[in-house]
């Protein structure tokens, strides 16, 4: 503990990060790494869309149709861009996976989920949906959250030309793309909309407020900082962030009811700053009575999946996700 103006000011030792990816993390984030700030998001942008591989590419001579479609957006907004990928051998309607991908609201693009969603739709032989809503900060919320609804709203209503059981429907997502589907799936249950099957958050941005441990354990280490969760925050809500004014929509955390909703499946490393408001969302959802299968994994970073794939990690990791699929969307073993 240190004192600013006689004042205490704690400082959080962090959980270490697993040695063995340690490495990794070092190439993934330099030292002189930029932050996110507006006059740094446009190269940003640039540079992740070049070191995605477009979606045909991914999916390449699998057994997968791939169609892009465009979909009716929100009353008065902009249409939306949808990528469907659909198992080629398949006996009538199929449990469908409804992908929203990650970014921090302020970045990313939904071919960056492709390899993640073709693995579950080889595996399992279910349809999934990949949606793209817009960014912020030109587009704070409501946008992004209401562009994931209406993709949501179109992929049910539109079941049977997709050849989807609309009562095996999961929503999912990585950090601001769980955050989403959680917001997503609060939506469903207050405007009476799909019922869905279950929601998969893995390691969600939920919490605007930033008040955690791990929120502060993390200042600037890892994938992503406390100072990136701060602009990413900023970049939705503006000067509302860390405010009472603030939507359980766009920060589900702030939600003060969490009884009614699908099951969840929340996944998060140790070693992240949204460790703390996902372990509590959990526990939340416990004490409503509802279902939540909760995952912490130790020495992980945020996005620990994507970026060490052959980790031991996040080969259990994989498996475990893959698992709770299985037993959620009645697909057995």
């Amino acid at each position: 503990m240190t004192f600013v103006n006689e004042e205490p000011v704690m400082t959080y030792r962090p959980v270490p990060f697993d040695p063995a990816i340690e490495p990794e993390l070092a190439r993934l984030v330099p030292e002189d790494s930029p932050g996110y700030t507006p006059e740094t998001l446009p190269a940003m942008r640039q540079a992740m869309a070049a070191m995605v591989r477009p979606a045909a590419q991914v999916v390449g001579d699998a057994p997968v149709d791939l169609v892009e479609r465009t979909v009716p957006g929100p009353d008065g907004a902009p249409d939306l861009e949808v990528t469907i990928l659909s198992p080629r051998d398949r006996d009538g309607s199929v449990p469908a996976l409804y992908n929203i991908h990650g970014g921090g609201m302020m970045v990313g693009h939904r071919d960056m989920d492709v390899p993640r969603l073709l693995a579950l739709v080889l595996e399992l032989g279910v349809v999934a949906v990949n949606v793209e809503y817009r960014l912020a900060p030109e587009h704070p919320h409501p946008a992004p959250v209401e562009d994931c609804y209406a993709g949501l709203v179109w992929t049910v209503k539109n079941a049977e030309e997709l050849g989807i059981d609309p009562d095996r429907v999961v929503v999912m997502g990585g950090s601001a793309g769980g955050g989403l589907s959680a917001g997503v799936a609060l939506l469903a249950r207050d405007r009476g909309g799909p019922r869905l099957a279950g929601q998969l958050l893995l390691c969600p941005m939920i919490d605007d407020r930033n008040t955690t441990v791990a929120s502060h354990q993390y200042s600037g280490l890892g994938t992503w900082s406390r100072e990136a969760n701060v602009a990413g925050w900023r970049s939705l809500l503006g000067d509302a962030a860390g405010t009472d004014e603030v939507s359980p929509y766009a920060a589900p955390a702030r939600a003060t009811d969490l009884s009614e909703l699908p099951p969840a499946f929340i996944e998060v490393g140790s070693a992240e700053p949204f460790r703390d408001e996902d372990t509590e969302y959990a526990l939340r959802i416990w004490a409503t009575g509802g279902q939540a299968e909760l995952h912490v994994w130790s020495g992980a970073f945020h996005g620990f999946d994507i970026y060490v794939p052959d980790w031991p990690i996040s080969q259990e990791a994989l498996r475990t996700r893959t698992s709770w699929l299985r037993r959620t969307l009645g697909l057995g073993r």
